[in-house]
């Protein structure tokens, strides 16, 4: 970035705070603050622009300059991932909202990138419909639920966002506006057809070819290819998704769990009953005592411990140490058949409730924290928690989507950051075999400069290839991808 002045003191620094002030309007152009980072990086100046061509406009200025851009929606996961290697303008999104094509009964909107997750489903539920999307992120932004490809409960019918997207509207490196479809079709701009997946995982993938410039790259679809890039590869303007009709009912069926191999047993269970599920939740905190209720003495999750009823007396006691919640959709009557069915094969404590429990849709980790993501094949989900438990020394809160194999994990934030690579080292070798992945969502700034935050990605060549051609200047959030990209 040598043509760009290295501080905000420098001659050349007040120019470039002139015109972005001539590109947003005064108001919506400024030095940055000590609160404008992105993981510990401090930017130079935030940018809020009132359009995407005013959008385009800061990116043009920023690639005269030779200065990098890091895309900004509420900055609810800001923290999220590697720093940048450098960071000299925060595109702020939020002036890019609005719910701007949603003819009534149409089966897709098309949404501004700023728009807040809320403000949408709020709208869209007055014509009783909604996004099937509920990232955890309080305040987030759709541009940043797809940027980060951020799925909540919802996942396990619906997959995540981004496979709900059907288009998109972005800004390349140069500020060229370009129109995707979901395949990749190009709608306007210069961009080519692509097929393939995404940076971050989540997307779906494909065999057909993307065009860059006349060069040829196997695998992309870039549409899809933004979800999870975290603004490395282009700027989200706005997003078309799928939407749908609110469902009449909708129930939870809890049933209280003591340890991962119940978890499993109970999982199968529920899948193999084929009640079409929407979602299937597991929220495991550190154990308290086993509660004082009945389980059958043969099950392997009680057997041989010491408060066995074949050992101590049982009474009424705590609760238990962790839930298995299931979220059933749809009309009233099948919802209450399928309940009803449920409860039958998860036993008499399971209990059917109109309202989630509180934790429902919420990450188990807090600011500070080391958050870790887990994906595995649902039927080695006990391993995992069992490796992690180990490598730790002690259990670990664990909560998310148990019917797909994806939940987080949270480690203090004071553990020492060699500490923290020790347990992921233990626990990517015992995903390894099992063809599961631990990546660290974030951490504390220590801990992000010792560990390995992604682990072993095969898809990473291919993500280069997409750096490359979308991205060759190394512009747009530069580092914040995998393998340094």
């Amino acid at each position: 970035m040598a043509a760009a002045a290295s501080s905000t003191d420098r001659p050349g620094a007040l120019e470039i705070t002139r015109r972005l002030a001539e590109i947003c309007g005064p108001p919506f152009a400024r030095f940055a603050g000590p609160a404008d980072e992105v993981a510990g990086r401090t930017a130079r100046w935030v940018a809020v622009p009132g359009g995407p061509h005013a959008a385009a406009e800061v990116l043009r200025l920023a690639a005269a300059h030779q200065l990098t851009v890091v895309p900004r929606g509420a900055g609810t996961k800001i923290d999220w991932g590697a720093a940048p290697a450098q960071v000299d303008i925060m595109l702020d999104t939020g002036r890019l909202a609005g719910i701007w094509h949603e003819p009534q009964g149409s089966p897709v909107a098309e949404i501004g990138a700023g728009t807040p997750l809320r403000a949408v489903q709020a709208t869209l539920d007055r014509t009783g419909q909604r996004l099937p999307v509920d990232a955890p992120s309080p305040g987030a932004t759709l541009g940043g639920v797809l940027a980060a490809d951020e799925a909540g409960p919802l996942r396990h019918r619906h997959g995540s966002p981004c496979a709900q997207l059907v288009g998109v509207r972005y800004l390349d490196a140069d500020g060229e506006l370009v129109s995707l479809g979901a395949a990749g079709t190009e709608l306007l701009g210069r961009a080519g057809r692509a097929g393939g997946g995404a940076a971050g995982g989540g997307a779906a993938g494909g065999g057909a070819v993307a065009l860059f410039g006349g060069a040829q790259v196997p695998g992309l679809d870039v549409a899809r290819l933004l979800c999870g890039s975290q603004g490395g590869l282009g700027v989200l303007v706005s997003a078309t998704m799928r939407v749908q009709a609110v469902p009449a009912s909708r129930v939870w069926v809890t049933r209280p769990v003591w340890t991962p191999l119940e978890v499993h047993d109970l999982v199968r269970a529920v899948l193999a009953a084929r009640l079409d599920p929407a979602a299937v939740e597991l929220d495991l905190p550190v154990p308290v005592p086993l509660p004082r209720r009945r389980v059958h003495p043969d099950h392997p999750s009680v057997r041989g411990r010491p408060d066995h009823p074949s050992i101590a007396r049982r009474s009424a006691g705590p609760a238990a140490a962790g839930s298995l919640v299931v979220l059933l959709e749809g009309g009233p009557a099948d919802v209450a058949e399928r309940a009803e069915r449920l409860v039958a094969v998860l036993g008499p404590e399971t209990v059917v409730g109109h309202a989630a429990p509180d934790w429902w849709g919420r990450y188990p980790f807090g600011p500070g924290e080391t958050a870790l993501r887990i994906d595995v094949p649902i039927n080695d989900l006990h391993a995992a928690v069992y490796a992690l438990r180990d490598a730790a020394g002690a259990p670990v809160p664990v909560r998310g989507s148990a019917g797909i194999g994806t939940v987080h994990a949270v480690l203090p934030g004071s553990l020492p950051p060699d500490r923290v690579a020790s347990i992921l080292a233990a626990v990517r070798g015992v995903l390894l075999a099992r063809q599961g992945r631990c990546v660290v969502v974030a951490a504390p700034a220590p801990v992000r400069r010792v560990v390995d935050l992604w682990g072993e990605l095969p898809t990473l060549p291919r993500l280069r290839a997409a750096k490359e051609h979308l991205d060759p200047h190394q512009r747009l959030a530069p580092g914040r991808l995998p393998g340094g990209l």
